[in-house]
């Protein structure tokens, strides 16, 4: 299988909706493999090493939070769940399992080509990264190796919970990073449940980092999920 075609593997049990993306993504010059179970998912995730993964995640055989862990147990291939679960729950699970992004059905298929546009690009840059630890912005700089950030050629005091935050959003740029990630990661896991801890600090960064703190570019919140850096 040739590799001059970003791969795509779709996983539903729904015959409809793999039928109607086989058509829109290879008609958009994505080479599409399609899987109706978990167990069938895995094994063509293992033969074919695909680019990106779109995951349903009530499978008949095994639950779709299930085939996330087993799939980041030896890859870090983007993966895009569609759900027709409404619950932040079930959305947070998948997200804490290893999922890159969550798409409630019904999704409309512009939203769901470019998410799926921007996972792949992500996972290239990471692929190609070059090991630096700089990370620019068009307002300010983030320094991983010095935890410093640079606004305008100023170096912006960041407390020390406030740097942890930033952290982790930045090494994970791109990707949406739930609540209780960051909870944990920063304050512990005891803190679980004071998403309020969150909210406080993140509108706290925003004002020290962002052009327009109420109309953030950079730190941005997935209301009810968690948060996401972009650059």
């Amino acid at each position: 299988m040739t590799r001059d075609m970003t791969i795509v593997l779709v996983v539903d049990d729904e015959p409809q909706i793999l039928r109607t993306l086989r058509i829109n993504l290879t008609a958009r010059g994505y080479q599409v493999i399609t899987a109706q179970d978990g167990t069938t998912a895995l094994r063509a995730a293992a033969d074919t090493k695909p680019d990106a993964v779109v995951l349903d995640l009530g499978l008949p055989d095994i639950h779709g939070t299930t085939v996330i862990q087993r799939l980041r147990g030896w890859s870090s291939v983007p993966i895009i769940v569609l759900s027709a679960r409404k619950d932040s729950t079930d959305k947070v699970r998948a997200l804490d399992a290893g999922a890159d992004d969550y798409i409630t059905k019904p999704f409309g298929m512009d939203e769901l080509l470019a998410r799926l546009r921007a996972a792949v690009r992500r996972a290239t840059e990471l692929a190609t990264d070059d090991g630096d630890a700089i990370i620019e912005t068009d307002t300010f700089t983030v320094d991983l190796t010095a935890k410093k950030v640079h606004r305008d050629g100023t170096e912006v005091h960041l407390t020390a919970t406030e740097w942890g935050i930033v952290e982790i959003l930045v090494r994970k740029r791109g990707k949406l990073v739930p609540q209780k990630q960051l909870l944990d990661e920063v304050w512990g896991p005891e803190y679980a449940n004071h998403a309020h801890y969150l909210r406080v600090y993140l509108a706290q960064l925003r004002r020290k980092l962002e052009p327009e703190p109420s109309r953030p570019r950079h730190l941005i919140t997935e209301a009810g999920m968690g948060y996401r850096f972009e650059a």
